[in-house]
């Protein structure tokens, strides 16, 4: 089945998303006096937490880390912190950045993920925008070359960054994560902070960041699961940052 798409500027896509950036566009962010919110996952040298079939994605985009006595691989990401209308929307639903927005809002409607197909019906778009418009995807596979570009540069940046953003974590004090699957651990960190630690780490040699990681999870049976593989748990009421669980209640 053939997919086309035209933005017809509803701005829906612009409200309540917390768009994932680039370090450069992190730090841009917080220059600009937006807040960065710090999304944080992980999973177990075992494999637990993580289909397999995505591993080799996973593993590219994630910083191998010490938990307890075993692995574990841990994905940091960045984002732009919005609740309600992102701060650059005006009243017209247009970007006040447009031409220096964030590569994650070029790439949209598609994923960056390449284990989740683009799904038309999950997106806030209404209908109109995919009724009309140049083709986006035919075949299956997308035509838009630009998009390809663009997807591969923000894979590429996902990889590039991982051991500098870990190391921005470190310095931040943020060295718990969730298990990937049942949810991820959310920081807020003061962005005062967050920017001069990003200029820190940016101008000096990088250095293994000191400290094993904890993992936050839903439950006891995942607990179990985690301690088992001899990684260590959260037992500590979280104190800087939100656990946001993917579990079914």
């Amino acid at each position: 089945m053939n997919t086309t798409f035209s933005c017809v500027g509803c701005g829906k896509c612009c409200n309540d998303h917390h768009v994932p950036l680039t370090l450069t566009e992190a730090r841009m962010w917080a220059n600009d006096g937006g807040q960065v919110i710090v999304l944080v996952e992980g999973f177990l040298g075992n494999g637990l937490g993580l289909p397999l079939l995505q591993r080799e994605h996973a593993e590219r985009r994630s910083v191998m880390v010490r938990s307890g006595s075993t692995e574990a691989y841990v994905a940091i990401t960045f984002a732009a912190y919005n609740v309600g209308p992102c701060r650059n929307l005006d009243e017209d639903n247009l970007c006040r950045i447009y031409e220096r927005r964030p590569l994650v809002c070029r790439i949209y409607p598609m994923e960056i993920n390449p284990h989740i197909p683009l799904n038309p019906a999950v997106k806030e778009c209404p209908p109109e925008s995919w009724e009309q418009g140049p083709d986006l995807i035919v075949g299956g596979e997308l035509v838009d070359q630009e998009l390809v570009t663009l997807i591969q540069r923000s894979r590429q940046a996902d990889r590039d960054e991982v051991q500098t953003k870990d190391a921005i974590c470190g310095l931040l004090g943020i060295r718990t994560t969730a298990l990937k699957g049942d949810g991820f651990t959310a920081y807020l960190p003061e962005m005062g902070a967050f920017a001069s630690v990003i200029d820190q780490v940016v101008a000096q040699p990088l250095e293994a960041p000191d400290g094993e990681w904890l993992f936050h999870v839903s439950g006891e049976d995942i607990a179990g699961q985690v301690l088992a593989a001899g990684a260590e748990v959260a037992t500590e009421a979280a104190l800087n940052y939100a656990f946001i669980s993917l579990r079914a209640a």
